[in-house]
């Protein structure tokens, strides 16, 4: 079995959520901004990172909100050429902005950013993580 372990932020700002779009391959959907943790990178710091890479935004966590498990069985990884399933472990922190603008990653898996209320979002095609992490920051009814 693989193993990624990743790191997300959920952003608020005026009672909107930061979201990217992520696509690869045939998969595509809002997402947390977050992502892989570099080897030997600090879960905290692969957060602010990857908020910065893939929305522009410098922030400042707070909280742990909770750490996701899911294993995703070989059929369904978005590589045909992996042999084995996937374990994923993803880190969710809570976050504050602290500087930069709104900017989409160029040459990464986003391929747009924005803020969202929370019944947009729930209009929203989008990855099991946000309903998840909406429900470890109390953003859910």
């Amino acid at each position: 079995m693989d193993i990624r372990v990743a790191a997300y932020a959920v952003v608020l700002d005026h009672g909107r959520m930061l979201l990217p779009h992520w696509r690869e391959q045939h998969k595509h959907g809002w997402t947390l901004p977050g992502g892989g943790i570099d080897p030997g990178e600090h879960p905290a710091d692969a957060a602010v990172r990857e908020v910065r890479e893939e929305t522009g935004y410098e922030v400042e966590l707070g909280e742990l909100l909770g750490v996701h498990s899911l294993v995703i069985p070989t059929s369904e990884r978005l590589s045909p050429d992996r042999a084995f399933p996937l374990h994923a472990l993803r880190i969710v922190y809570r976050a504050t902005l602290a500087g930069g603008a709104l900017t989409v990653e160029q040459d990464g898996t986003t391929d747009d950013v924005g803020w969202f209320f929370p019944e947009e979002i729930d209009a929203l095609e989008r990855v099991e993580l946000v309903d998840i992490a909406r429900g470890w920051a109390g953003l859910l009814p």
